[in-house]
């Protein structure tokens, strides 16, 4: 069945992003302008949520209930309180600056998973020397402690967890058209350390997942491709395998994250490379109740 993709709202200038659903409203970024939407369904009314979140890309809840971030613009995850600040976590691994996070998800134990990428080449201060996914975690003393998790990645984006949170979704994305583009899944270990990957998909180009968010199956509803590539943009299903259950061109531009929202979480939210934010209504899929 062919998806029917509405416009919720925009195109705004520049990208969308990190969507994700607060329990009443569609909270989205405006990456470029530096804000925080907030979307209400029942109403089509979109409101300014946040201010001068340093082009923060990746949205997520944490089982605190706080929203957290990836604020790429100043290379830190951050979290966004409810009072109105906003306080920065770790950023230094072994003494250096990471590079610019890109995408994040929090595990019930309130661990925060995010991949890093290389940053712009117009940086004051040198990225570190590889591209991983990193994690942050509290110390005995409630200090944020950073540790690097991959040691196999080269330009990691998109990012997720399992339900049961034993396997850790994460999509690689050379910048270059020579490198693979992959969805991977690691397990994750008792000790919290993680496993060799598995490739579960490999896309053609250098392209191939952006964002995604899972369903109430488990399986993994991802944004792919891009226009003008061989593989094209694309709203693709795949099982906890990497089965291919289901494949949706998508024709407004680029896909870049999607989540699932409204009350009964039915509908799908994706945000676009071009300013959308789009919704589908009966994709035949169901959100998870779990953190994205």
């Amino acid at each position: 069945m062919e998806w029917n993709v509405e416009l919720a709202a925009g195109p705004y200038e520049g990208g969308t992003d990190g969507p994700v659903w607060d329990g009443e409203a569609l909270l989205f970024a405006l990456v470029g302008q530096s804000r925080i939407m907030r979307y209400h369904p029942g109403t089509g009314q979109v409101a300014v949520y946040r201010k001068y979140t340093g082009n923060t890309i990746g949205l997520t809840f944490g089982p605190d209930g706080q929203l957290y971030g990836c604020q790429s613009f100043a290379r830190r995850v951050v979290r966004f309180n409810v009072d109105g600040s906003m306080s920065m976590l770790a950023d230094r691994l072994e003494g250096r600056l990471h590079n610019q996070p890109d995408d994040l998800v929090i595990d019930s134990g309130g661990r925060i998973w995010f991949t890093d990428p290389l940053p712009h080449p117009r940086v004051l201060e040198p990225p570190i020397d590889h591209a991983s996914v990193l994690r942050l975690q509290r110390d005995g003393a409630g200090a944020w402690r950073l540790e690097r998790m991959t040691y196999d990645t080269v330009f990691p984006t998109g990012i997720l967890l399992s339900a049961d949170e034993r396997t850790l979704y994460v999509s690689e994305n050379p910048s270059d058209a020579t490198g693979r583009a992959e969805l991977r899944a690691y397990p994750i270990g008792d000790d919290g350390a993680l496993g060799p990957g598995r490739v579960l998909q490999t896309f053609r180009g250098p392209c191939g997942v952006h964002g995604m968010c899972l369903d109430s199956d488990g399986n993994v509803v991802a944004c792919v491709g891009q226009p003008g590539s061989e593989q094209g943009p694309a709203i693709t299903v795949f099982s906890a395998g990497g089965e291919v259950l289901e494949n949706h061109p998508f024709k407004l531009g680029q896909a870049n994250n999607c989540a699932f929202g409204d009350p009964d979480l039915s509908v799908l939210y994706v945000t676009t490379a071009e300013g959308h934010l789009c919704r589908v209504r009966d994709t035949g899929w169901r959100g998870s109740h779990l953190l994205r």
